[in-house]
This record gives structure tokens, sequence and C-alpha cells, in this order.
């Protein structure tokens, strides 16, 4: 997978030198776009990425931020920024959410719109965006996120080039913190003081420059991040929408997609545009990490459980038959194997089952297997984009590729294990993350 995403990056890069005959922007043949922006107790953030929105360069844009039943300042915070007036006029059909209360435009930003609802969770959030969406695409945006100014028009460019084939595509996240940002607008890329967001720039890297680039290039891209998707309206709706008791209801969305499709014997495309890059916060205590690894943990369980009627079938393509046996392997068994090995090596060394050199050996073949595999993602950042262009970046991105096989792995086997015991315990609690802001570090 990590060979196919060389070639994948080697194909894009080539593509991105050639550059395009026309001005994108002033194209009329982009499609419509309706970002999409659920929004639960996001006051700290919810203005700078409204912003960013905005600054946007693309075409046809329409914003629609939806209010999720916040109880802090997240609507008035949007009300006064934008000057949001109620539109008086009844939602014209049936939406498979919870109610809406009140939907508001800007006055200043007539592409704008609010949506304020009874509190039903992110993908009850997204559905109600998507049934009131007036344009052929939509893109779902954390309100935690900032997007780049072009990153929109490289994420539609596959629509263009297979319009009828392509459903969805996804970019690059990134983390936010330790950059600078002003009015919605990446300014300066740097890296977090903090260390546990240091070792998460790192693992970013690795996941979307090895794992999803090499899954797109091998036809099984298996997630697109609900940090950042394009999908077309239609088909998102003729499915159903995203599940209400999903808690990865973006890979969910993106399995049923799949079998939808392949079980109706129709040509598709998905694919993961590497160019586009996203920022966002991620956790920045121990606390908030484990909740949303377990989370996220869970909720992939739960996924594959409920898409397990793909696993090896020729019926669902190059998915079925390589994708979801790679994340049955590598996300779903990797971690609980792994660390069972560090429970049981260390027992077999005390109990004379093994001797010093397998002991060694297993741990430095685990270590040095682990620094290829980031080292792999943050030198493809170096050969392609460049975000991190100072060579102290560089060489400190290299060091947490190192730091993180001594506890920091370790630690994400165990929240592993604790995330299969929540789930047989059916505990499908989402959790919050407490929001800094884009303010600084």
């Amino acid at each position: 997978m990590h060979i196919a995403a060389l070639y994948g990056l080697r194909s894009d890069l080539k593509r991105q030198a050639a550059g395009t005959i026309f001005q994108r922007f002033s194209s009329p043949f982009f499609p419509g776009v309706t970002v999409v922006v659920p929004a639960y107790n996001e006051e700290a953030v919810i203005v700078e990425s409204v912003q960013s929105l905005l600054n946007l360069n693309y075409p046809k844009l329409e914003i629609v931020v939806v209010n999720d039943g916040s109880d802090d300042r997240t609507l008035s915070q949007l009300r006064s920024a934008f000057d949001l007036r109620p539109i008086d006029a009844p939602v014209p059909f049936d939406v498979p959410s919870e109610p809406i209360e009140t939907v508001y435009q800007s006055v200043d930003a007539t592409n704008l719109r609010v949506i304020d609802k009874e509190n039903g969770g992110r993908a009850d959030a997204v559905n109600a965006g998507i049934w009131l969406a007036e344009q052929p695409l939509f893109c779902t945006v954390d309100a935690d996120s900032i997007i780049d100014r072009d990153g929109l028009l490289q994420a539609v460019e596959p629509f263009l080039e297979q319009p009828e084939e392509t459903v969805a595509t996804g970019g690059t996240i990134r983390v936010a913190s330790g950059c600078t940002i002003e009015n919605g607008t990446i300014e300066s890329v740097g890296l977090p003081s903090n260390p546990l967001a240091s070792l998460q720039t790192m693992e970013y890297l690795r996941a979307f420059y090895s794992g999803r680039l090499g899954l797109d290039r091998l036809n099984a891209l298996m997630l697109i991040s609900g940090a950042f998707g394009v999908f077309r309206t239609d088909l998102v709706r003729e499915v159903g929408g995203y599940e209400t008791d999903s808690i990865t209801e973006d890979f969910e969305l993106t399995l049923r997609l799949h079998r939808y499709l392949r079980e109706q014997d129709r040509d598709y495309n998905v694919e993961f545009v590497p160019e586009p890059v996203v920022w966002t916060e991620v956790p920045e205590s121990r606390t908030a990490f484990s909740r949303q690894r377990r989370r996220w943990y869970r909720g992939l369980l739960d996924t594959m459980a409920r898409h397990r009627q793909m696993v090896g079938r020729r019926r669902y393509g190059s998915p079925g038959l390589f994708g979801y046996p790679a994340f049955l392997l590598a996300e779903v068994l990797g971690p609980l194997v792994e660390g069972l090995g560090y429970v049981v090596v260390p027992l077999a060394f005390a109990t004379g089952a093994a001797d010093v050199s397998f002991v060694l050996m297993y741990f430095g073949i685990t270590v040095g297997v682990g620094v290829f595999l980031s080292w792999f993602g943050i030198l493809s950042e170096v050969w392609s984009f460049r975000r991190y262009d100072q060579p102290k970046q560089v060489i400190r991105l290299l060091g947490m590729g190192i730091l993180e096989n001594f506890g920091f792995r370790q630690w994400k086997t165990l929240i592993a294990w604790r995330g299969l015991y929540e789930y047989f315990r059916g505990d499908t609690s989402w959790g919050e993350m407490q929001r800094s802001g884009f303010g600084g570090d």
C-alpha cells in the first residue's frame, strides 16, 4: 500500500506541474457546492471557521452552518459577526433530522445561511444541511477546521475529469495548532509546542500520504474524513444520508456508498486528492485524546460489523477484496495483536520461553517498521508539497517518528483494548473536545 502511495503521489505531482490552461476560479464548468458545517458548542472557533469558508476561491459557493442545539454562544456569535436575519418561510419538505427551529440568512454575505435546530448529533446536523442544500455537490467541514483558499477547487477537479462517475472526494487533514491564523486564513505553518499535538501532526502525515493515498491508488479508498469531504448531493440523499446511530458516520457513509453502487453495478469513482488541505484542531490533553481514539475504535468496529458482507467478495471489487481485509487486519486487529505482544513477549522472556535475542529482535522489528512508515509519510511531504519547509521542522517531525515508539504507541494499543471493551458493553457515547480556538498555539 505504501509503494502504491509513492506512485500515486508521483502521478499527482506530475499533473500539478503540468498546470491548467484556464483560470480555474473563473471557469463556468465548476459545479455549485454547498459547504455544510455542523456546529455544537463551537463558540471558540466558529467565527474564524466561517470566515475561512467565505474566503474560499470558488465560483459558485453556498455555506450552510447547522447549529445543533448548542447551549453556549455559538449562535449569538454567528448572528453578531455576520448580521443574520430569520428567513420568513417554512422548510419546504421533510428533513430527516431533529426539528428545525429557525433558518437565518446573512445580510453581509448572502451565500451564508444558518440553520438552528434541536440537538441530534453530528450526523443529524449534517443531514439537515444536506436536505436544505441547493447545489449539486456538498462538502462537509468540521467547525474546528480551516480549508486552504484553493482547497475546494482542487477537491472538485475529479468531478470535472469524470463527471458521471465521480461520487465523492476527500483531501488531506493537517494539524492547525502551531500555525498563525488571521481572518480565517493560514498565514504561516508551524508545529505545535504541545508534545501530544506534535505526535499527532506526524501521525496525520503518515495516515494521509501513505494510507489514504495508497488505498486510493488501489481503487479501495474506504474512508473520506468528515473533516473534509465532497459528495454528490442527490446520491447521498438517495442512500438516506448519514446514519444518525453511527459514531463514525463518515466511515459508514463511504462504505455504504461502495456497497450501494456495487450492488447496482454502477461505474463510479471515489477519490483521494492529496493537494487540498484542511487544518484542524487536535486533542492536546491525554484525556481528550483517549476519549477521541476510543470513539474512533468503537465506531470502526461498529461500521465493519455493519458491512461485513463485503469482506472477500468479488462483487464488491477492490474495496471488498482488498480494502476491507486491509482495514480488518491493520486497523482492527493490528493494535490488539501489538498490545498482546507487549505483554506476551516479556512474559515469555521471564518464564524462559524466549531468549534475549528473540526479545530484542521483536522490539527491534516493531520499532524499525514503525519508524520507517512514519518517515515515509514525512519524506513524502518534503518531496511533494513542503508545507513544513524549515529544516528544523522536518528534523523535529523525524524525531517524533522515533519518539512515538517509546510510550505513545504502547498507550494507543491500550486505548484500542479499552475501546474494544466499551464496544462490547454497548457504549455509544460521543464525548466532547474542548476547543482552544485559532488565536494561538
